[in-house]
């Protein structure tokens, strides 16, 4: 079973590592556990507890209470408050549990609940890019393993292929081509999907050449495909902090209009360029395609 230290569970759950002592302290909330050596640490079930607790605390459920509750019964409070799809703080919580837990089941069921109350471009701009960010940041610090960010973004990614194939894409008078793609480096091709969504949704019409596409061959696709833009998305951390000189490396190989979203964009000052247009989140996708 996994360990985790405070600092770890601090960056799960989001709460601060003096709160959840004193949590220990003043209601004997979730008390951790010492090695043989006497380091304190915390495993899953502990983890499982303190997401409930703070699950609760957030709606409403003051501490003195909760300490009173047996975990059978904080476990079904926080079974019905799970069902209330639209709160993204509850399922950003639940799907980091599940996805600690591996649990495949739990996590197809969150994102279900989401999409079917919000829909899907809701359930992307308040609940799994802020959750994939921090679990990819979680993940670049060493607080989960790689295999915990590959199982949620797989299966994200999974269920973005099943929306998109079925989105009936609407008849549409001057339909704009739109070629997608990551550049070298850049693997994570949930926002590029998500893109691709939206764009048959808005009836235009798309090729998709998925993650870290050589610049050479990108030459080769603009000149064969001819489309009117380029969108490529930029989220990886381990591309570094010059965003700008990728993009200019990537419009070095274009001749059309660039599109550039993800986490990056918005994190860094893009400079402006003629025939680029940074698309910072969802609003700015969503309203530059309802201006085409």
């Amino acid at each position: 079973m996994k360990k985790f230290s405070i600092s770890d569970i601090e960056s799960l759950i989001g709460i601060k590592a003096h709160t959840i002592r004193a949590w220990e302290a003043r209601y004997n909330l979730v008390a951790a556990k010492r090695t043989p050596t006497n380091i304190r640490y915390y495993d899953e079930q502990d983890l499982k507890m303190l997401l409930n607790i703070v699950a609760l605390n957030e709606n409403g459920y003051k501490i003195s209470r909760i300490a009173q509750m047996d975990k059978k019964k904080i476990a079904d409070l926080v079974s019905q408050l799970k069902r209330n799809w639209n709160d993204d703080a509850i399922q950003m919580l639940k799907l980091s549990e599940a996805t600690i837990q591996y649990n495949e089941t739990e996590f197809s069921e969150i994102l279900s609940g989401c999409i079917e109350e919000m829909g899907l471009t809701r359930t992307m701009d308040v609940v799994l890019f802020p959750f994939m960010k921090r679990i990819g940041m979680l993940w670049q610090t060493g607080t989960i393993d790689p295999s915990h960010e590959h199982f949620a973004s797989n299966l994200i990614r999974d269920r973005l292929i099943v929306e998109i194939d079925n989105v009936v894409k609407p008849a549409k008078k001057n339909t704009k081509r739109f070629l997608l793609f990551l550049p070298e480096a850049e693997m994570h091709e949930t926002g590029l999907l998500f893109a691709r969504y939206l764009l048959k949704k808005c009836g235009m019409d798309t090729l998709y050449l998925g993650q870290e596409i050589p610049y050479s061959d990108v030459k080769k696709v603009i000149l064969s495909y001819r489309p009117d833009y380029a969108f490529i998305v930029l989220t990886s951390l381990n591309l570094g902090k010059d965003v700008n000189k990728i993009i200019r490396k990537v419009m070095d190989h274009l001749d059309v209009p660039l599109l550039v979203a993800g986490s990056l964009i918005s994190e860094f000052d893009i400079l402006v360029q003629d025939q680029l247009k940074p698309l910072k989140n969802v609003c700015d996708i969503v309203e530059f395609l309802e201006e085409l």
